[in-house]
């Protein structure tokens, strides 16, 4: 018997035209390429999301016609994210930090017809621009008195496709699977691969992150997203923030420590979400000046794992930490680190201990943890297996690449995260490494996240990696790879004697390599990929 209920199609436009109507003075307020600062309101905002959807549709865009961005955190990106989907289009987000190879790769086989893109990478696309599909068309954001001058042929200004168009928009109604935006992964291994989001998986999952993160996501909070609006659709905030009535405060393309202190601190910033490395830089600015940016009381950590002093550091000076996990395929967010309540009284160091973990899945999101068999393993907190997730906002497979959606599920149709992991019986989920960067040694595994952690204590240590390298003896050993604090540089010894109060002997790198810095992945992510071929090369 099905229940007597209206059915109405999960769409992402009516997220914006709720924000406009329950929470309208909600902010958006951007730091621009132009320089200045820019604000305005979700009640403004969905004015102008309608002016650039009749825009669209007035330059041929269908259903289902793939339009890519190129742009940092602000009003204009923002707009494109609901006026792309609300037309029952694709929002293509693309990272500016991959490789011409890779950008190349993705415009072409997502075969996107627009591309808008910030003045900042105009001289990108002119370099780029023979190699992507001759009938692509380019849109720069920017008004007219601040368009460059540009080799691109036929560009369209942004500010001019608004004017003269109508406010108001009805949205169109399609199915809640119609696809809405293409997020593709950063290609550590083989061609980039697509996640093609829908309008029903997001919206879930927008729901699904004002249950789970209440701290940030409610009425009268200020975020600042510094994952970037082209990463994993800056891990859903342009659709929760809205959702929950909280403001968006986005940063522009300058995030090094001084200038996110000073916008946090102009904006009384409460919540800051990003990866650990942003986060680490804009501790070193709160050391240097003694104090928080003001109003700043939660900071949530993903991308990749977060070192216990930065935890620690952030925790002692009152600043909620909340470690999050997640994928591309996920949309992004899995798993949240904010404790419960019957944890309040907990000691530091125990909560602390608690906070290093990934944290709880969040609602509509399945784990569970095999052996190499595929046979289930128990939520213990000290088994680790292979880490496997499904939900309504998990991808069904990438697109366009058969080969690729065939080896990342299981026979039950889970998907294959890469990750081991352990999951205790508080529903908790520890990570201990990614698959490939797991190293073995004469038989047994090393955890390179364990001795990183630890090495991450030093407070001579800026960065560091532990990557596998071939042995002839014991097939694979550690190697410590690190990146001193200014000129702080601790010794080789004091390392590795620091190591040595917390694991066994036989895990112990074989040696440290001290360097300048550490290559970062599109993402922001050290990439032990390039450490591991340059130091196996040198090894060997």
């Amino acid at each position: 018997m099905k229940g007597l209920m209206m059915h109405r199609p999960l769409k992402i436009a009516d997220i914006i035209t709720f924000a406009a109507d329950s929470h309208s003075s909600g902010e958006i307020v951007s730091v621009r390429t132009e320089g200045d600062i820019h604000r305005t309101t979700y009640k403004e905002t969905a004015g102008r999301i309608a002016q650039l959807a009749h825009a669209l549709q007035g330059l041929g865009v269908g259903e289902g016609d793939r339009i890519a961005t190129l742009a940092w955190n602000g009003y204009r990106h923002f707009e494109l994210y609901y006026a792309i989907s609300g037309i029952g289009a694709v929002c293509h987000t693309i990272n500016p930090r991959l490789s011409a190879e890779q950008m190349i790769y993705i415009v072409n086989h997502a075969r996107d017809g627009l591309l808008f893109t910030d003045v900042t990478f105009v001289p990108m696309l002119e370099k780029l621009r023979p190699h992507l599909p001759e009938e692509l068309r380019i849109v720069i954001m920017a008004d007219r008195g601040h368009m460059p001058e540009t080799t691109l042929e036929g560009t369209l200004c942004y500010e001019d496709l608004l004017e003269g168009q109508p406010g108001q928009m009805d949205w169109p109604d399609f199915p809640e699977d119609q696809a809405a935006g293409l997020c593709y992964t950063s290609g550590t291994t083989g061609n980039p691969k697509g996640t093609l989001y829908s309008h029903r998986s997001t919206v879930l999952h927008a729901l699904s992150m004002c249950i789970s993160i209440p701290k940030a996501l409610h009425e009268g909070t200020r975020i600042l997203p510094v994952v970037p609006l082209f990463h994993v659709n800056a891990w859903g905030l342009p659709y929760g923030a809205p959702l929950s009535g909280a403001s968006l405060i986005f940063p522009g393309c300058a995030l090094d420590g001084k200038s996110l202190f000073d916008l946090m601190d102009q904006e009384k910033v409460y919540s800051a979400w990003g990866v650990p490395t942003v986060w680490l830089g804009l501790m070193n600015e709160i050391k240097e000046r003694g104090r928080l940016p003001e109003g700043f009381g939660d900071v949530v950590v993903g991308g990749s794992a977060a070192p216990r002093s930065l935890i620690e550091a952030f925790e002692k000076r009152g600043v909620n930490v909340c470690h999050a996990w997640g994928m591309t395929e996920m949309s992004p967010i899995g798993t949240q680190c904010n404790l419960p309540p019957d944890m309040d009284d907990f000691p530091l160091e125990e909560r602390i201990d608690r906070k290093q973990s990934q944290g709880r899945r969040v609602f509509g999101v399945d784990v569970k943890i095999v052996d190499d068999a595929g046979m289930r393993l128990p939520h213990d907190g000290r088994t680790p297996g292979h880490l496997y997730v499904r939900g309504n906002a998990v991808t069904a497979g990438y697109y366009e690449d058969r080969e690729a959606s065939y080896q990342a599920f299981d026979e039950e149709g889970w998907f294959c995260t890469g990750d081991i992991a352990a999951i205790d019986p508080d529903g908790f989920l520890l990570v201990t490494d990614r698959s490939k960067d797991l190293i073995k040694s004469g038989g047994e595994w090393i955890s390179s996240l364990d001795l990183e952690n630890i090495v991450m204590s030093h407070p001579g240590v800026a960065s560091c990696a532990v990557i596998a390298v071939p042995d002839p003896k014991w097939d694979e050993r550690p190697l410590l790879i690190v990146q001193p604090r200014g000129d702080a540089q601790p010794q080789k010894e004091e390392l590795l004697a620091l190591l040595a109060e917390r694991v066994a002997k036989w895990q112990l790198p074989d040696d440290v390599v001290f360097v300048d810095s550490l290559p970062l992945t599109a993402t922001g992510k050290v990439s032990k990929l390039t450490l591991r071929k340059q130091f196996a090369k040198e090894r060997a």
